[in-house]
């Protein structure tokens, strides 16, 4: 019975997150977030929106807004094609999708190996990242992606949520 107790209490320690590429670098975000993953469709432009809203998609009866964190992160030049992902997140009770150059790997990460992220300033806004983490001798970048998608700064949902 005891080696049960065991279990629940390690596993409760271990998150699993979603890998993905923008540009040359990993980042990843935690799976429980991650409503489905599908290709890029064409989406309804929003008048005045930044150029990284790349505009609204209709998902089975919601209306979702379409980030593009490539433009976002300001990461190499964004390309719209057959392979371009689109991820589905639920982000409080709303949908968002955010478009990444591809999906990697489901991971599995303790606390011990999630690093804070480094103190830049007013250089870099880190409050969009988790931390950091070593997966198969690189790095992946962590990002709070409730945090990011609920932001004022892009301004996706009102504040009534």
């Amino acid at each position: 019975m005891s080696l049960i107790e065991l279990d629940v209490t390690s596993s409760a320690l271990t998150e699993e997150f979603l890998t993905f590429v923008l540009g040359d670098e990993t980042y990843a975000l935690d799976i429980m977030a991650v409503k489905e993953i599908r290709g890029y469709e064409d989406s309804t432009k929003i008048a005045n929106a930044p150029d990284y809203i790349k505009g609204v998609i209709n998902l089975r009866g919601d209306i979702v807004p379409i980030v593009d964190l490539r433009i976002k992160f300001g990461i190499g030049e964004p390309i719209y094609n057959e392979w371009t992902i689109v991820i589905m997140l639920n982000v409080g009770t709303r949908i968002a999708g955010i478009v990444v150059d591809a999906v990697s790997d489901v991971v599995a990460l303790n606390d011990e190996g999630i690093k804070p992220p480094p103190e830049f300033g007013t250089a870099f806004d880190s409050r969009y990242l988790r931390g950091l983490a070593t997966v198969d001798d690189h790095m992946v970048i962590i990002v709070n992606i409730d945090e990011l998608i609920s932001s004022d700064e892009l301004g996706l949902f009102d504040a009534e949520r």
